[in-house]
C-alpha cells in the first residue's frame, strides 16, 4: 500500500479539487429556463416534422436519430440538460472495451474487466465487446472522467455490490440495467492504479453518489436493489437523473444526506423524463436541502408518496403525470418528513402544468403555493400530456449497429 502521509496529502488536495469544481449554481432558475427552452424546442421541431424520430424528448433528440451512433458514440456527451449537463465523462479521453465479465480481484483487477477500465486515472470511454452479465465481488469505485457506455450490448450489473461514484467528478452511466444490488465489503479494494484501501460494509445501492459532481445518469433500468436504487449524498451536486426505468423497489432515490448535514445545501439535480413504473413504495425522490427539478416524468405507480423531503428543500414540479393508487389515503404526491406544518409551510414546493390522475394531488407551500408566485419567464413546462411520448424510451434502449436505437 502507498505511504499514509502520501495518501493523506492526496485527499486533502483531491477534495479541495473537488470543492472548487462542484460550487452550486448561483441561480438554479437560470438552469430550469435552459432545461424548459430545450424541451420548448425539441416539441417544436417534433411538430413541423423536422426530426422523424423525433419524440419531443431533447436529450434523445440530440442523438438518437443518428443511425451511426456507434461511430459516433462520443456525442452522447453533448446531450444531456439540467444541472448535470457539465458531465463530460470519457468524452475527451480513448475507448476501453470491456471483453471480460468476471471480477475475481479487486485489489489488482484483470485488464478487460470493467473494474480495471473504471478505476484507470485517464478519462475512459467505456464499451463492452458483447452481451454479459457483471456480479461484482464488491462495490465497483470510479475514477474520475468515465463514461460507461452500454449501447449495442445487453449488460447486467446484477446479484453483488453495484456503482459508487465518491469524491470524483464527470461520470456518465447510460444503458445499464442495474438490478438486484447488494451489500459488500469489510475487503480491501483498489480505487486507483496506485492506490487501494479498506472498505466497510456499503449500502446496498444501484448508484451510490458520495461527494461527487457533475454526473449523468440516463437510460438506465433499475429495480429491486438492497438501499437506494440512486442515492446521493455529502455534497454531492450539478446532478442529471434523465430517461430512467425505475420498478420493483422500496426507497428509489433519496438526494441528501441528513437533515443536520447543511452541505447538502448546495445539491441541485435535475430529474427528467423517467419512468416510474411498478411496484415502487417512495422515495421518488426523497429530498433535503437543495433544489431540485421534477420535470415531464411518468409517475404510474406508488404504495405510500412519490416526491418526499425534509429540511427545507426546494422541489419544482412541471409537466409531469402522477397516477394516483387506488387506496384513497395514499393519493397525496408529497409528504413532507419530521416536521410540524408551521415549518414546512415555508418550504418552497410548486407544481406547475402537472397532470393529476385518479385524485393525486400535490400540496404546494411556500413560494409555490402563493398565487402571486412570479416566474422568472413566460417560458413553461410542456404540457403533461406529451409526458407518454417524451418517457417512452426510458431505461435501456435496443441499439443496432446502422440504425437508431430503439425502445
Amino acid at each position: 500500500m502507498a505511504n499514509p502521509i502520501v495518501l493523506l496529502i492526496t485527499f486533502v488536495l483531491l477534495l479541495h479539487m473537488y470543492s472548487a469544481s462542484s460550487s452550486p449554481v448561483a441561480d438554479p432558475q437560470q438552469v430550469v429556463e435552459e432545461v424548459l427552452t430545450s424541451i420548448n424546442n425539441a416539441t417544436k421541431r417534433r411538430n413541423l416534422g423536422f426530426l422523424s424520430c423525433g419524440t419531443g424528448n431533447p436529450i434523445d433528440d440530440c442523438w438518437r436519430c443518428d443511425p451511426d451512433w456507434e461511430k459516433n458514440r462520443k456525442r452522447l456527451a453533448d446531450c444531456a440538460i439540467g444541472f448535470g449537463k457539465g458531465a463530460i465523462g470519457g468524452r475527451n479521453g480513448k475507448f476501453y472495451i470491456v471483453t471480460d465479465p468476471s471480477d475475481k480481484d479487486v485489489v489488482n483487477p484483470k485488464p478487460g474487466t470493467l473494474r480495471h477500465a473504471v478505476i484507470q486515472k485517464e478519462p475512459l470511454w467505456i464499451t463492452f465487446k458483447r452481451d454479459m452479465v457483471i456480479k461484482l465481488k464488491a462495490e465497483l469505485i470510479m475514477n474520475s472522467f468515465k463514461t460507461i457506455d452500454g449501447r449495442g450490448r445487453s449488460v447486467h450489473i446484477a446479484g453483488g455490490p453495484c456503482i459508487t461514484i465518491q469524491y470524483v467528478t464527470n461520470i456518465i452511466i447510460h444503458g445499464i440495467n442495474i438490478h438486484d444490488c447488494k451489500q459488500g465489503g469489510n475487503m480491501y479494494i483498489r480505487d486507483s492504479p496506485d492506490h487501494y484501501g479498506w472498505r466497510t460494509l456499503s449500502d446496498g445501492d444501484g448508484v451510490s453518489i458520495f461527494g461527487g459532481s457533475h454526473i449523468w445518469i440516463d437510460h438506465c433500468s433499475l429495480s429491486n436493489c438492497q438501499d437506494g436504487l440512486i442515492d446521493a449524498i455529502r455534497g454531492s451536486t450539478a446532478i442529471t437523473i434523465s430517461n430512467n426505468y425505475m420498478t420493483h423497489h422500496n426507497k428509489v432515490m433519496l438526494l441528501g444526506h441528513s437533515d443536520s448535514y447543511t452541505q447538502d445545501k448546495n445539491m441541485q439535480v435535475t430529474i427528467a423524463f423517467n419512468h416510474f413504473g411498478e411496484g415502487l413504495v417512495q422515495r421518488m425522490p426523497r429530498c433535503r436541502h437543495g433544489y431540485f427539478h421534477v420535470v415531464n416524468n411518468d409517475y404510474t405507480h406508488w404504495i405510500m408518496y412519490a416526491i418526499g423531503g425534509s429540511a427545507s428543500p426546494t422541489i419544482n414540479s412541471q409537466g409531469n403525470r402522477y397516477l394516483a393508487p387506488d387506496n384513497r389515503v395514499r393519493k397525496e404526491v408529497t409528504k413532507r418528513e419530521a416536521a410540524a406544518e408551521s415549518k414546512w409551510k415555508n418550504w418552497n414546493w410548486k407544481s406547475e402544468g402537472d397532470l393529476m390522475l385518479n385524485g393525486a394531488f400535490f400540496r404546494k407551500s411556500g413560494a409555490g403555493a402563493s398565487s402571486s408566485y412570479a416566474r422568472a419567464s413566460s417560458l413553461s413546462a410542456k404540457p403533461s400530456s406529451l409526458v407518454s411520448s417524451m418517457t417512452a424510451g426510458a431505461g435501456v434502449l435496443k441499439c443496432s449497429k446502422g440504425s437508431p436505437c430503439s425502445t
